[in-house]
């Protein structure tokens, strides 16, 4: 409160204003304002605020203007309801069940009810936007009609005051903070004025070269991340190819942002975490649901992506390429891949492996791989001219059959999809690593060129990603690409494609710091590249891979499709070449290639049972536990009856005396050494 001041002309001491005692008629709030003449005036307090207001605010003429403009964006945006992305997503499937006469069909239905739904909804939005619009404009009219000029009076701030509160500034910055270093609303809604948090995104945005207009506010998530939406003057897919650049202008590391195509290709949906989402492992899926997989339309689930999305390879139409150092996390990537594909009978398993160790072992022990075997240069160049004459094979019934390359319908027909994977293919095509090289990689690329329409398909995994280990004809046929951590951006270009590191694009020379498992992986089936981590996968101590392979194995004994149930003519092929099998890791299931001819059941039941000796580090067991353990881990049927009849008719006899055992004297059974010097006719 102020005092009164006296005129100058006459100086006397300033009286002190006070408020009348007991008397509410004369008590006056107010301001005291300095008096002309001999009168003292007083405004009221609220009338001073709103002067004060409206002063600061320009008459609010910038704020009414605003004002409208974003209720028009909002009732645009109310009118559209994310339905031309939903349909351009049904559009996109439609596109990719292209030469699948059922997923067309099925895709298609989907495409014209969002259609339909779409128009319905417009009609909907149109038909109650104009009724209001029709109430509005009858009410002015009979209202100004009789109510006179008060009455317009009142319309016309009614209306001014509409625009103005709908166009009010946002609260100031840091009034409603976010954890990181952006600030925004945790409620935002369409068309409200942008917040402290979105004019960072914009001017983020400005600062690489991009103006855009904020469409959906920045808003948190119930997983507590960020997403906004920003119409660009540029394109989603140029916005995308800066998004380290974008990371480091929030001050977020490459992880804890993402860019993905809105409504059109102008439309940028920009994701925000304060997070890494790739610092702690996750578990495979299989491991709860272990399947069965339909690889050829839903894909394999080998990792999660940067908003904790699955990320699935489909097994159809391309070749893959899995590049990085050691301990880079490749092999559990591989793993994820292999496990996946052998949960789908359909798929023809051939494991060339890089290293003499048991990293697939398991799936030879299955009876899951249809081929396996250990480094074995001319073997593989057996494997690879099999699989051209098994091309040709495809290609003339394909054109009996009047198609062009293998679809879903057709697979079965042409013998299954092959998958053939090569661990460590430096180990094969490495400059001077034998004789037959040359041929070797000339097989090789032949197959990545013109074999994948008959449904053959590599999967190379290499720690040395070079021209000279993978050169650019076999590279540039891997649609499929996942680079880890390499030591170069020039590994780097070879996995991914030359020119990206270096030019702002995906570098896996950049990780920091280096995960297990992470990397750039280009998915075709998902339209770009962008970052992935393998599930965890563990064989070495907790035998996830050895369980996982049970249940692939029954589903594959059940369809007729296990190692040894049906007529392989690559097998038939490398027989014939080289005079040993290797199915299914050859006679003792380690990769090692053994006798001509494939294992019947009775020998893989007779591998099986000294597989179970040999983890116990036992040279004999009796019956019962042996037949418990074989159920646990193989056959969930097996009772001890048909188990003795299956090993007497494998030429394994009945169970002998074994001796004493703990507390049992004369227990009968199996032993180890009589197992393993058993000759099979």
């Amino acid at each position: 409160m102020t005092t009164a001041a006296h005129t100058p002309q006459q100086p006397v001491e300033r009286p002190t204003l006070t408020v009348v005692k007991n008397n509410a008629a004369q008590s006056v709030e107010g301001t005291v304002v300095e008096h002309q003449g001999a009168a003292v005036a007083t405004r009221p307090t609220w009338l001073t605020v709103v002067y004060e207001h409206a002063r600061d605010h320009r008459l609010y003429a910038p704020q009414i203007g605003r004002g409208y403009a974003q209720l028009a964006r909002r009732w645009f945006h109310a009118r559209r309801d994310y339905w031309p992305q939903q349909i351009a997503t049904a559009e996109a499937a439609l596109a990719a069940a292209n030469g699948n006469a059922e997923a067309q069909t099925k895709a298609r239905a989907e495409l014209d009810l969002r259609r339909a739904r779409y128009s319905h909804h417009k009609r909907i939005h149109g038909l109650k936007s104009g009724g209001w619009a029709a109430t509005a404009t009858l009410g002015t009219v009979a209202g100004a009609w009789t109510g006179g000029v008060l009455f317009d009076i009142g319309l016309g701030l009614t209306a001014l005051g509409l625009g103005a509160w709908a166009g009010r500034p946002a609260a100031a910055p840091g009034q409603q903070p976010l954890s990181g270093s952006i600030a925004g609303t945790t409620t935002a809604a369409p068309g409200i004025a942008p917040t402290a948090g979105d004019e960072k995104i914009l001017a983020a945005l400005k600062k690489l070269g991009f103006e855009g207009e904020i469409i959906q506010p920045l808003t948190r998530q119930a997983d507590n991340t960020l997403t906004i939406t920003v119409d660009l003057e540029d394109t989603v897919t140029a916005l995308k190819g800066k998004t380290e650049a974008l990371a480091g202008a929030l001050k977020r590391d490459v992880p804890m942002v993402d860019v993905s195509k809105g409504a059109h290709a102008n439309q940028a949906r920009i994701w925000l975490s304060d997070t890494d989402p790739f610092e702690t492992t996750r578990p495979s899926p299989l491991i709860q649901a272990p399947g069965p997989i339909d690889a050829w339309n839903d894909g394999v689930p080998v990792g999660w992506g940067k908003r904790g999305n699955t990320v699935r390879l489909l097994i159809r139409n391309q070749h893959t390429l899995i590049g990085g150092t050691t301990r880079s996390g490749k092999g559990v990537g591989m793993a994820n891949l292999l496990v996946g594909a052998a949960m789908d009978p359909r798929i023809n398993l051939r494991i060339v492996a890089g290293k003499e160790n048991g990293e697939f072992d398991a799936l030879g022990r299955a009876g899951v791989a249809a081929t396996y075997f250990k480094p074995d240069p001319a073997r593989l160049l057996a494997l690879t001219e099999a699989l051209i004459a098994d091309m040709d094979r495809r290609n003339r019934l394909l054109g009996k059959l009047g198609k062009s390359k293998m679809t879903e319908d057709t697979i079965m027909r042409l013998g299954g999809i092959e998958l053939i994977v090569i661990d460590e293919v430096a180990t094969y095509t490495g400059p001077g690593s034998h004789d037959d090289r040359d041929q070797l990689l000339e097989n090789l690329m032949k197959i990545a060129a013109v074999a994948t329409g008959a449904g053959i398909l590599l999967v190379l995994t290499t720690q040395l990603p070079q021209v000279d280990v993978i050169p650019t004809r076999l590279s540039m046929n891997c649609g499929t690409k996942w680079a880890m951590k390499v030591d170069s951006g020039t590994q780097s270009n070879t996995i991914l494609g030359s020119g990206l590191a270096g030019s702002g694009g995906p570098d896996a020379s950049k990780f920091d710091p280096p995960r297990p498992g992470l990397g750039w992986l280009n998915n075709p089936f998902a339209g770009g590249t962008d970052l992935a981590r393998s599930f965890d996968l563990d064989e070495d101590e907790r035998g996830e891979v050895t369980q996982l392979m049970k249940y692939a194995a029954k589903l594959r004994e059940d369809a007729g499709r296990l190692a040894g149930q049906w007529d392989d003519p690559i097998e038939q092929h490398l027989v014939a070449a080289t005079g040993l099998s290797s199915t299914s890791g050859g006679p003792e299931r380690n990769g090692r290639p053994g006798r001509a001819g494939s294992p019947d059941p009775g020998e893989i039941l007779i591998a099986r049972v000294i597989d179970v000796l040999t983890d116990a580090k036992v040279d004999r067991m009796k019956t019962e536990p042996l037949v418990e353990a074989l159920r646990d881990r193989w056959y969930p049927e097996l009772t001890a009856e048909t188990f003795k009849k299956a090993m007497k008719d494998a030429g394994a006899g009945s169970p002998v005396t074994l001796g004493p055992i703990g507390k049992d004297q004369n227990p009968r059974g199996f032993k180890l050494q009589a197992l393993t010097s058993l000759k099979h006719p």
